[in-house]
This record gives C-alpha cells, structure tokens and sequence, in this order.
C-alpha cells in the first residue's frame, strides 16, 4: 500500500492500523462503538462471527485471502481484539 493511500485513510478514519500474517497484509480502521456494538449484535455469542463482522466492518483494502482463508482468518481473530483499547477507569463513592 502506497503511503498517500494510507494517509487519505489517516485522514478521513484516524487511528490506521497494518495487520501482517503468514506474509498477507490488510490495513484496518479503528472501530467507534456502534461497530462493535452492531459486531456484537450480528455476531451473538460466537468469537468467529463477531471477529468477521469486525474485520468487515473496519477493512480498508490489502489481501482479500486474510478474510477467505479459514487458517489466515484464524490466526488474526485474537489480533482483532487489540483494536479495542480498553483503557482503565476508576469509580469512586463519594
């Protein structure tokens, strides 16, 4: 992926992120909450569903074969969970 490509995305999404396996590269957008709102909803109870309806909804181009190929696709579904930053909250009685 050339880098103006990759800057337009900066641009118009934010946060870019560069997923590399087996060779296979894919760039993806970091989800806002209804993303992962409506990848929970379709995707129900199943990590394999939720973690196709992430990659989905947050892909921007690179090697269709990480989405079609079952080892490929496989190896990225505990990856995908990164692209939630979970940051630490604290709640005080007071």
């Amino acid at each position: 992926m050339n880098k103006s490509q990759i800057q337009e995305w900066k641009t118009k999404h934010g946060e870019i992120f560069e997923l590399e396996v087996d060779g296979k590269k894919a760039w993806l957008k970091k989800p806002d909450r209804k993303l992962i709102a409506m990848a929970q909803s379709l995707g129900g109870e199943s990590q394999v569903s939720i973690g196709e309806v992430l990659l989905d909804a947050c892909w921007l181009g690179g090697d269709e074969e990480i989405k079609t190929n079952d080892d490929l696709f496989l190896s990225i579904l505990p990856t995908l969970n990164q692209l939630i930053e979970i940051k630490q909250a604290v709640l005080k009685k007071i």
